[in-house]
């Protein structure tokens, strides 16, 4: 793939037009809005994600064809507006600013035409070249709303495409128009949004005195616009750039004009009234639309959590329903054949090495490949209920339950983050504003089962459990929500005394989800996957097959014997031997670990396989207490990482292990003798 080369920062301070290979088109745009469903349908598997440089938000950029023509095509972070209130809208405006896109393509929501165009009203105020994608055409006319194109265009100053992303309907147009503009074949006139009248004479004034002081690649008039608005990043760099001198008359004007973020504020909001009343008519005035009806279920404070419950409980159903046989076709039909064939060749090798590629590697890394299809199923069962606007939804019925910690339904959207990964899950609380509310989230956020504990589970459950793999699953991770919520309560009451904070959040309107978006989502979590299997369980499975087989080549005189006895009493509180409690603390490193290591144990290559064995050996309540310690069990190794980074002490990622440890031990434990008290 071709690479999107950076501008260099000399050149732009030199005033140089920045040259790359490839003309650069950004995508901007609020979340949910079908930006990303966009750069899928354009880029394909022709993309790379990673991270903005020094930031945790996430950068996908990609190359698409058009014509025999290549085009570099940067997706930029959701965000609302181009005040430097988060990183994502610092990020996004410093690209443009920056590295100077040869277009941007403003993508927004024709059924929330109104709250999009805010965005649009900063973005006309760039320099850089501008073409609207008035995307969601067919969910603007279920809700009512009639858009004149050509109107709204020539309101606007700039080309306005509609389209249905999800459809691929207008893409191509959007294409076309692009190419239009890189090849100046059409001339943009934007309609910028003007400040109320009482302050124009500041705004001029301040214009003034930053004249000659502004440094690339900022424009002197928006420059001047952002000091008014009181832009904290902006503030800062013109007090160091400025003379004293001039700085202080400019912090005159500011203070006479205290009002300004209003005035400035009032007046895109005037811009869009005026753009609105133009191109946009709604029918149907008093009809309740279909996002409406849904919503009557699906945020109701209590049927909503039923809503929720049954969702999570329809995708673990799912998930065994469909993967659990392919899980058992991957066991029998490749791992056991391989292992087969892998004894087969190596029987004139030395016993050691056909006992480290059969017993090591096939057996450890086998057992967690298995687990592929039920990562995949629960990637594109989440990715699905994301993609139709699902999400916002559980993040508003969860707020009574976060308000209980002291938080609300803001820090539900990074937990659920936590789903797929506890990584991403505790960098992604940088998102809330208060600092006791950030830091519980980060505490709780390992509570969250992430797909590699709930692929344990899968594992597990419906080798013990069978027919009633779901409801074991079900109500294990209702008992890890359940934990959540009671650690965070515990929390909040210790640390900060009970402290509540206010929730705002907009709510997407549902629309039909894009079968592209989940399949590329799945294929590249599937294939980090392979690729963590591929390495860090590869090097760790091996590491354990050294362990079980020194000094003498003996699992039951090894030095991981050995170390399993040795921890074996705390084990047996949860009516764990010492092999399950090596493999509940292997899974520290990664959670998969705990498979591969009981493959390694138990040896996943005879005959039945790992599933098998484990059914033959452990009673129901020992499988049922090693499930709930794997789900409850201390974080991995990189979320503990991230839970120092992001808290900025050991302490805090200790209280977690901690707290963590002694709920896991104690519910496992409490679960175990009922169990057994039942006959089990």
């Amino acid at each position: 793939m071709s690479e999107c080369h950076p501008v260099s920062v000399a050149a732009l301070e030199q005033g140089q037009k920045p040259k790359r290979d490839l003309p650069l088109i950004a995508l901007a745009g609020q979340p949910n809005i079908g930006k990303s469903t966009l750069f899928n349908l354009l880029t394909g598997l022709n993309q790379h994600v990673g991270n903005w440089p020094g930031k945790t938000v996430e950068r996908r950029e990609g190359v698409f064809h058009d014509d025999g023509r290549s085009l570099c095509l940067i997706d930029l972070p959701g965000t609302y507006s181009l005040t430097a209130n988060s990183p994502e809208e610092l990020i996004a405006r410093e690209f443009i600013l920056r590295e100077q896109p040869d277009v941007v393509i403003a993508v927004v929501s024709a059924a929330n035409l109104e709250r999009s165009l805010y965005l649009v009203a900063e973005l006309v105020s760039l320099p850089t070249p501008l073409v609207v994608a008035l995307n969601m055409m067919d969910v603007a006319d279920l809700e009512g709303y009639s858009i004149d194109v050509e109107v709204l265009q020539a309101a606007l100053g700039v080309p306005v495409v509609p389209m249905v992303a999800t459809r691929a309907f207008g893409v191509r147009e959007l294409i076309r128009v692009v190419e239009q503009v890189l090849n100046g074949e059409r001339v943009l006139m934007p309609r910028l949004p003007e400040i109320r009248a009482d302050h124009q004479e500041a705004l001029k004034g301040i214009q003034t005195l930053i004249r000659g002081y502004v440094p690339p690649p900022y424009p002197l008039e928006w420059t001047a616009l952002k000091l008014l608005e009181g832009d904290a990043e902006l503030t800062r760099l013109m007090q160091e750039t400025l003379p004293p001198d001039r700085w202080e008359a400019v912090h005159e004007v500011l203070r006479a004009h205290d009002d300004a973020l209003m005035a400035v504020a009032s007046g895109r909001y005037e811009w869009i009234n005026r753009v609105m009343r133009a191109a946009v008519a709604r029918r149907s005035v008093g009809q309740i639309s279909l996002t409406e009806r849904l919503d009557r279920w699906a945020t109701h404070p209590l049927i909503g959590l039923v809503v929720l419950a049954l969702i999570l409980g329809a995708v673990f159903w799912v998930t065994f329903t469909l993967g659990a046989p392919l899980q058992a076709w991957l066991e029998t039909q490749v791992v056991e054949r391989l292992a087969t064939y892998a004894a087969t060749f190596l029987a004139p090798a030395p016993a050691w090495l056909q006992s480290l590629v059969v017993d090591g590697i096939i057996a450890g890394v086998g057992a967690v490949i298995t687990f592929i299809p039920i990562l995949a199923i629960f990637f594109a069962a989440f990715g699905l209920l994301e993609d139709i606007g699902y999400m916002a939804r559980a993040a508003y019925v969860m707020d009574n339950f976060m308000h209980l910690m002291g938080l609300h339904g803001k820090s539900f959207l990074p937990l659920f983050l936590g789903f797929g990964c506890n990584v991403p899950a505790v960098m992604g609380t940088r998102v809330i504003d208060s600092w006791s509310a950030r830091l519980v989230t980060i505490l709780i956020a390992p509570f969250i089962p992430c797909t590699a504990r709930m692929a344990v589970v899968a594992f597990l459950a419906g080798a013990f459990f069978g027919r009633y793999a779901t409801l074991v699953s079900w109500g294990l991770a209702l008992l890890a929500l359940a934990m959540l919520v009671v650690s965070g309560v515990l929390l909040n009451a210790l640390l900060f005394r009970g402290n509540r904070s206010a929730f705002i959040m907009e709510m997407p309107l549902y629309h039909i989800p894009n079968g592209r978006t989940i399949a590329l989502l799945v294929w590249q979590r599937t294939a980090a996957f392979i690729k963590k299997a591929g390495t860090v369980i590869l090097g760790f499975s091996v590491l354990i097959w050294v362990l079980s087989v020194l000094p003498g080549g003996d699992l039951e005189t090894s030095f991981l014997a050995m170390f399993g006895r040795l921890i074996e009493p705390v084990g047996r509180w949860m009516g764990l031997d010492w092999r399950l409690t090596v493999a509940l603390l292997t899974s520290f490193l990664a959670k998969e670990n705990a498979i591969a290591t009981l493959g390694i144990v138990f040896g996943s290559g005879e005959e039945g396989g790992l599933s098998q064995i484990l059914l033959a050996t452990f009673s129901p309540a020992t499988a049922l207490a090693f499930l709930t310690a794997s789900m409850l069990f201390i974080p991995c190794a990189a979320t503990l990482a991230a839970i120092k980074q992001e808290a900025g002490s050991w302490r805090w990622a200790l209280l977690n292990v901690a707290l963590m440890l002694i709920l896991s031990v104690s519910m496992s434990s409490l679960v175990y003798w009922l169990a057994k008290g039942f006959g089990w």
